[in-house]
């Protein structure tokens, strides 16, 4: 006798994050319901113009908007970016160069930096100073 495979859901919010877009910018049966596993590899195998259009355009959810900006989740926090942005408006930000956005650039890079000297000290590629 065979099992039958249980499908696998999940709440719209974990769907949301899996596809890089902001829930609460998602069609009404998007939210209102579950996402299979199939479901969301067909959602991104193929996206609809929705979804094609919040990836586009937004609003972006934070890990999206630090990442377009270079910049990490704790420093768009610390920059007092609580809100999902808009393509135009981290396109805005860019351009703009604010003071706070070329500090936590600086600090992402720093610590990037860090943290690929730690790996290379763990794989033995460590230099001696």
């Amino acid at each position: 006798m065979t099992r039958q495979r249980a499908t696998q859901t999940m709440k719209p919010a974990t769907a949301a994050k899996k596809l890089g877009v902001y829930l609460e910018a998602t069609p009404d049966e998007f939210r209102d319901g579950v996402v299979s596993r199939d479901e969301l590899d067909a959602l991104q195998a193929d996206p609809p113009e929705w979804l094609r259009e919040l990836r586009r355009n937004g609003p972006h959810p934070r890990p999206v908007v630090a990442d377009r900006l270079g910049v990490s989740i704790s420093g768009l926090a610390r920059a007092e970016i609580t809100e999902p942005l808009t393509t135009a408006q981290i396109a805005a930000l860019k351009e703009e160069q604010p003071e706070w956005l070329r500090r936590e650039r600086n600090t992402r890079a720093e610590a990037q930096r860090e943290e690929a000297r730690l790996q290379a000290e763990r794989s033995g590629g460590g230099t001696a100073r």
